[in-house]
């Protein structure tokens, strides 16, 4: 049998590999959907790529590549029988663990037991081997087997580097001296106790000493009186008080010089009357820390969660939760308020099977392909069946206190996805939380990329926005338009409903906190959305404003304004502000958002009667502080570095260009007005004189002043950035396009131009668009309610999709905790009529929605009727 085994594999043998360091692989998961080894086909991986693919995804591999030889992994899963020993080890029929990775399924090992079994399968005619079978099988096919069947997830490969290093358990911890000196460390009103500092304060775990620590440990200001203190009595170990929870505390060791764990911290922080067990009593139902300053989240908790009611959880299509892998809930939401946009179920799960079909080799890392996998997850509900009436009854008997049904909800993971979309972040690619709001632009920005030449469902949320800037001293105007994707809320505290009471809370909390005082019951501040929309709409100081029609830095105000209404319309609420030791701190307040929202009034007018905008000229990039009343204080003799001039005239340039490159680069040097040479040769007006409209009539510039043909500036990105985009081969129409596609940012404007590659225009077009404005590029999308521009008639600048600015809420994702660094997140998304929660794995019905606790919310256009 041996040899007919060995006879069998040979012609298979040069496509066996040995997993070397740096492969991964994926043996608990499909490619291609959420099958795994406790699926009823069981994961096939491949012995040569080591993907794993479900029983329905197998063949496609096959057929694709040709690769004929499968590992079948199989976890077989039953409960124990009664009267079975608690705890029990599950019994493994092959005496490999194999299976070590995160699966599908949670199962508690006191309440089932499981049999893992593993067989080679070789493809097309499905023979199977049997394993282990080290005498029968050839040495390299043993190995190769060997190798996959121990292999570490493919994920823990990566987690190193988003961590600088592993923390260990510090060598004091278990020895650890503690005086009796019967310190009581109060729950707030900590400070320093030798200086007055309350932020970044550490507890020493010998004397209970509470000082201020140092840059060195957490990027945060102090005066280093911890270290001192341990210089002086070499005591070890200090923990920081605003870090400790249930869970642990973050612990420095002072003679190790790093971060270390302290497996003993529970009975450490007790000595000093901290206890971590009656903490824990307080722990809301996610496991989530409240600190002695956080009462009002232990109330924002329970509101938002609707804890302690008797939710209903539901079952089916669009109502499969996202397992949450440890701080990625922030991913959970805004993909599961994304797949329920139809522009995103219809690009990723309508094309799925061409999406599949012409995935690459290696589909883990596309993409497309894991969109297409997570949106086919949460839709078709394969993964939200409703248990069996039995399950039900044994459910009841099991769990009488508990919430019906939200333990048989397993939902999925989005963890191939995380790490694809993560990779290369300095946050996303970490295990720590982050910030919902920038993680939607993220996958935005990814959706942008990776759309180009097909539908792009990211569409539905881009819309234009129009910028209004006014020169306070000439009163003259420039109108610009700009991209964006939300709108971002400013709330105004001083507006509060409740102010006195705000007021009045304030005082009690500044007093008992000089006093060494139980701080008071928080006041949460209820905002009006009328409030924080009017806030959004009032003009803005512009910084650094250089007015065309002084020549000169001046006063200027901005006010914006909606160009283009998206079809879905992103509203963040700005919470969080920045504290003292530069952690994101959530403003505790409340906004009565409104279920339906009309901001027609808001939509752009363009340039009105009596307004005169503002001359077309370019500002000079750098105006220096001793040369700014002299170089601009007259338009017919400007100063000039006459010295920077003939450099650039000796190098065969004509002299009055060299004049016009060193004023418009602000006298800079010739490096700065060479490179401005480079960008403008090709105009007509390149060696013209240089002219400047007069201060005493500093009208519109016209067609027989050389400027009267240059791009407005309201409508031209900086010469730097043309000249950087050309310099790489990029049309200059094209960069100039891409650049005002993505407000002049140079990194989005590459990514833009791979998007959208450049049409083929007349030379006539594109010289138009690269020289005269474009007053009425968005025209035709504004002039259409419910209009959509396909890409055959966008001739410049993003495409939008415009209609009425009437819309209804239909989902928000809220925050739960102190900062984005921490805490938790959960959406409510309404369908069919009705409001829905999706906390992680499990989606119950809302009973009571809370609306005005939200901080993004997610708005669809009324139609026109």
């Amino acid at each position: 049998m041996a040899a007919d085994l060995g006879e069998l594999l040979v012609p298979y043998m040069p496509t066996i590999r040995v997993p070397k360091t740096g492969d991964r692989v994926f043996k608990s998961e499909c490619a291609f959907s959420f099958d795994s080894p406790e699926s009823e086909g069981g994961l096939y991986v491949c012995m040569n790529t080591f993907l794993g693919f479900g029983r329905e995804h197998v063949e496609r591999h096959y057929r694709k590549t040709g690769q004929s030889v499968y590992m079948h992994l199989k976890r077989h899963v039953k409960e124990k029988a009664t009267g079975a020993a608690s705890g029990a080890i599950p019994r493994r029929r092959n005496g490999k663990v194999f299976l070590d990775l995160e699966l599908n399924r949670d199962f508690n090992g006191e309440d089932y037991e499981y049999e893992d079994e593993a067989k080679l399968v070789i493809f097309p005619d499905h023979f199977e081997i049997p394993l282990p079978n080290i005498e029968e099988l050839p040495a390299l096919v043993t190995i190769a087997c060997d190798a996959v069947l121990n292999a570490p997830s493919p994920y823990k490969k990566a987690e190193p580097e988003s961590w600088d290093e592993e923390i260990q358990v510090s060598r004091h911890a278990r020895s650890l001296r503690q005086l009796d000196n019967d310190v009581r460390i109060p729950p707030s009103g900590w400070k320093c106790q030798k200086c007055e500092m309350r932020e970044n304060l550490w507890l020493n775990l010998t004397d209970g000493t509470l000082l201020c620590g140092k840059w060195f440990f957490d990027g945060s200001g102090g005066n280093g009186h911890a270290l001192d203190n341990y210089r002086a009595t070499n005591y070890p170990l200090a923990v920081k008080l605003d870090t400790i929870t249930p869970d642990g505390a973050d612990v420095y060791s002072f003679e190790e010089e790093e971060a270390v764990l302290d497996p003993n911290i529970s009975d450490h922080l007790a000595h000093f009357g901290i206890d971590m067990l009656q903490m824990l009593q307080k722990r809301t139902e996610n496991g989530h820390h409240t600190d002695n300053n956080a009462r009002p989240r232990v109330s924002e908790w329970e509101v938002i969660q609707e804890s302690g009611m008797k939710l209903k959880a539901v079952f089916g299509s669009g109502y499969t939760g996202i397992k949450n892998m440890g701080n990625s809930c922030y991913l959970g939401t805004v993909m599961q308020v994304l797949f329920s946009i139809p522009d995103f179920q219809r690009m990723y799960v309508g094309n799925l099977q061409r999406i599949y079909d012409y995935s690459p080799l290696d589909p883990s890392q596309d993409f497309a392909t894991q969109m297409a996998k997570l949106g086919q997850g949460l839709i078709s509900g394969q993964h939200s069946k409703p248990p069996m009436k039995s399950e039900l009854i044994e459910q009841v008997m099991k769990e009488e206190n508990k919430v019906l049904n939200w333990h048989q909800q397993k939902g999925i993971s989005a963890r191939m996805l995380k790490a694809l979309v993560g990779r290369g972040h300095p946050e996303f690619s970490s295990n720590r939380q982050q910030d919902a709001h920038e993680f939607l632009m993220h996958i935005i920005n990814l959706v942008e990329r990776n759309s180009a030449g097909s539908e792009n469902p990211s569409d539905v949320f881009r819309f234009l926005v129009e910028e209004r800037i006014q020169c306070c001293q000439s009163r003259r105007v420039r109108y610009a338009e700009r991209v964006d994707y939300c709108i971002q809320l400013p709330t105004p505290i001083e507006a509060a409903t409740n102010r006195e009471e705000l007021l009045a809370y304030e005082a009690k909390r500044k007093d008992a906190e000089e006093n060494m005082k139980a701080p008071p019951e928080p006041v949460r501040a209820r905002i009006p959305f009328t409030a924080c929309l009017q806030a959004f709409t009032e003009p803005d100081n512009v910084p650094d404003f250089w007015s065309s029609a002084l020549q000169a830095k001046s006063a200027g105000v901005k006010t914006s304004r909606f160009a283009s209404f998206p079809e879905y319309l992103i509203v963040q609420v700005k919470k969080f502000t920045f504290g003292v030791d530069w952690v994101p701190k959530k403003l505790d307040l409340a906004i009565d958002v409104p279920d339906f929202l009309d901001l027609n009034r808001l939509r752009a007018t363009g340039l009105q009667a009596g307004e005169e905008e503002l001359p077309d000229l370019m500002p000079p990039i750098v105006l220096p502080e001793d040369t700014r009343d002299n170089s601009m204080g007259s338009a017919d003799s400007p100063e000039i570095d006459e010295v920077a001039v003939m450099q650039l005239a000796e190098m065969g340039f004509p002299l009055e260009a060299c004049r016009k490159a060193v004023y418009y680069t602000g006298n800079m040097g010739p490096e700065m007005a060479f490179n401005w040479i480079i960008a403008h040769m090709e105009e007509p007006d390149f060696a013209e004189p240089l002219a400047l409209p007069s201060m005493m009539d500093p009208g519109p510039s016209t067609s027989d002043s050389p400027m009267g043909d240059a791009t407005p500036l309201a409508n031209s990105p900086p010469e730097e950035s043309i000249a950087i985009l050309t310099s790489m081969g990029f049309p200059r129409s094209h960069s100039i396009q891409a650049l005002k596609a993505t407000n002049n940012n140079l990194e989005r404007a590459l990514d833009w131009i791979f998007i959208h590659p450049e049409e083929e225009e007349s030379d006539v077009l594109s010289d138009m668009a690269d020289t005269e404005p474009n007053d009425n590029a968005f025209s035709n999308a504004n002039s259409h309610s419910d209009s959509t521009l396909s890409p055959d008639r966008e001739t410049s600048g993003p495409r939008v999709k415009d209609g009425p600015g009437r819309y209804e809420l239909f989902a928000f994702i809220s925050h739960m905790g102190a900062s984005t660094m921490s805490g938790h997140y959960v959406c409510h998304i309404k369908k069919e009529g009705r409001w829905l929660i999706y906390n992680d794995h499990k989606v119950c019905l809302s009973e009571r929605p809370p609306k005005d606790l939200g901080y993004i919310y997610f708005y669809h256009r009324l139609s026109s009727s």
